[in-house]
């Protein structure tokens, strides 16, 4: 197929484009390249007939509207859009110009350019999403494709809004719209401000890891290459005006997986003084709304697709853990200051080996999950 990808500089985007490229596709990689976009993430690919690249804002009508004109697609993987809670909380408008406005834009282009085609031309339009609309859950249950959406921050309410557009545009207008929502993902290439990057570089920069609240909130998390393999599945043989869920089915609490992570450390990079990285956690003041768990049931996209996670967490995480410490260069490269965001109000707690706790100053970038 030829597949316009947009954000595929990003983190799952880049992920999916090397996945696409594999498989025989070829790729319009459409990305603006904002903070967290990373052309380098796809350099290898620059200069092959599979792959181009494309710098545009997605909300820019006329910038999409001339790439589904050059590149005549045959499918659209949607993945482009500002994803940190974080960052939704200081400066949600930004939110909701990618989020919103930029996916109508995108499925408007597609819209126009669906009715252009022949009758019975395949296209397909696949919404990528985050557990994160459906808000919160207890400490049993999990999310189903039918669970009410009930977001609870600027960014999972941007991404609520921006599924049930696609959603609509199915209904009315006849676009073959496929949405997926998935959990956490972790992985190579993830952009340093997202909770693993967090705690593997700054304990290796031997600086406190910051854990909001008590660290008791409950992720799913799926490694970034079973969701790629998911995602090329639902656009496959998915049924259009579908939604499915996505998930690893592998619940930690924050904390466990901090101390897994600073374990891995210990083993694979120690530190110099022998002592262990999870001397170095801390805990910060809780950011507002912050959800306690997330759950995904994957039962449908089982049952009707095929597709299970394959990853086997532990070793994952030892995978994620030995990427970031063989691929130093590309994120030393990021790590300029300038995608830091310090959030107000957040106390440093640092946690001592033999128990106390001393206030300090906040941490220099987000605790992002």
């Amino acid at each position: 197929m030829r597949i316009l990808v947009s954000g595929g500089c990003g983190f799952i985007g880049s992920n999916l484009v090397r996945l696409l490229v594999r498989r025989g596709h070829t790729v319009c990689n459409l990305d603006k390249l904002t903070y967290a976009g990373n052309r380098a993430s796809l350099r290898d690919l620059e200069g092959t007939a599979a792959y181009e690249w494309v710098r545009a804002d997605i909300a820019d009508a006329g910038a999409v509207n001339a790439a589904f004109g050059r590149f005549r697609p045959g499918a659209v993987m949607h993945l482009a859009a500002e994803s940190h809670v974080d960052r939704s909380i200081d400066s949600p408008g930004e939110f909701i110009t990618t989020n919103v406005v930029g996916t109508y834009t995108l499925l408007e282009a597609a819209r126009r350019y669906h009715r252009s085609l022949e009758p019975g031309s395949p296209f397909r339009f696949l919404h990528v999403s985050t557990d994160e609309v459906y808000g919160s859950l207890g400490p049993e249950g999990a999310f189903v494709e039918t669970t009410p959406y009930d977001p609870r921050s600027p960014y999972s309410a941007s991404k609520a809004a921006s599924d049930h557009l696609a959603r609509a545009w199915q209904t009315t207008f006849g676009l073959p719209v496929l949405v997926t929502n998935c959990s956490n993902n972790y992985g190579p290439f993830q952009f340093p401000e997202k909770l693993i990057p967090v705690v593997i570089l700054r304990a290796l920069a031997g600086e406190p890891i910051p854990i909001y609240g008590k660290g008791d909130q409950v992720r799913d998390w799926l490694y970034v290459e079973d969701h790629a393999e998911a995602l090329l599945t639902v656009l496959e043989r998915g049924e259009p005006g579908a939604t499915y869920n996505i998930g690893g089915e592998n619940e930690r609490r924050n904390l466990d997986l901090v101390e897994t992570l600073c374990g891995l450390l210990d083993d694979l990079a120690p530190r110099a003084d022998g002592r262990p990285y999870r001397e170095q956690i801390a805990f910060v003041a809780d950011r507002p709304g912050h959800d306690q768990r997330y759950a995904m049931d994957i039962s449908k996209i089982r049952s009707e697709l095929g597709w299970a996670p394959r990853q086997d967490h532990e070793t994952g995480f030892r995978k994620t853990v030995r990427w970031y410490l063989e691929n130093r260069p590309w994120w030393e490269a990021i790590l300029s200051g300038e995608y830091r965001l310090v959030r107000q109000g957040a106390p440093l707690v640092q946690k001592h080996p033999e128990g106390a706790e001393q206030a300090g100053s906040a941490p220099r970038q987000p605790v992002g999950d």
